[in-house]
């Protein structure tokens, strides 16, 4: 079962999500065939180098029902599709500015039937909406990232712009970034109050070691 190491870190995922998240494997190789939106060598390790890096963020937070998180430069669907799957109760929106990326996420996510997760082609400068969080993987320096969608991000005190039903959650809102390597020159401007978390904390396979992620609210 090649999502058995999804399951040993998240023991407690129902029979849907197991299903949902199984289904990714032949789905991107498929997918993968026409439109390369994962790397021909890191295919064969979908689900630890791609669903279990993206599901880090939820070791770092775990989004309440009703949390609506825009997932920036999606690509093929990471991390916002494995992270949709998790948080059923959640809304997802998948945005990224190539066409045929955001298909495959299209393509997906429907095929696995997650009513939760809207990938949308659309260029960051382009999204008009109101989000809790921000999340990305590695897709421009955190500077560049803020001044893109710190318009996006609703300040906690003001939630009341949100739909019914949104719920504080346990940090307050920001952006989630999943980068590696060293990171001291792009977080120095907002030292003060970034948070740093080192994913080999969470999950022992060495491909984490020096992979991070970076919290910062706004």
């Amino acid at each position: 079962m090649p999502a058995e190491i999804i399951l040993k870190y998240f023991p407690d995922l129902t029979v849907r999500q197991q299903e949902q998240l199984e289904a990714l494997d032949a789905l991107y190789h498929d997918w993968n065939a026409k439109i390369n939106v994962i790397s021909r060598k890191d295919i064969d390790q979908l689900y630890e180098h791609h669903v279990l890096h993206s599901l880090a963020i939820a070791k770092a937070i775990r989004f309440r029902p009703g949390t609506r998180i825009l997932d920036f430069g999606t690509g093929g669907g990471f991390p916002g599709i494995p992270l949709a799957i998790l948080f059923p109760d959640c809304e997802f929106k998948l945005i990224d500015g190539t066409g045929k990326k955001i298909r495959v996420a299209q393509e997906i996510s429907q095929a696995i039937g997650l009513t939760n997760c809207h990938p949308e082609h659309l260029r960051g400068e382009d999204e008009k909406g109101l989000f809790d969080f921000v999340v990305s993987r590695a897709v421009m320096p955190l500077p560049d990232l803020v001044k893109i969608v710190r318009k996006n991000i609703v300040k906690s005190q003001h939630r009341q712009a949100l739909p019914p039903g949104s719920a504080n959650n346990a940090l307050p809102n920001g952006i989630l970034c999943l980068k590696g390597g060293d990171l001291q020159a792009e977080t120095q401007l907002y030292r003060n109050i970034v948070e740093t978390t080192d994913i080999s904390t969470f999950f022992a396979e060495d491909w984490f070691k020096q992979k991070y992620i970076i919290y910062l609210p706004l």
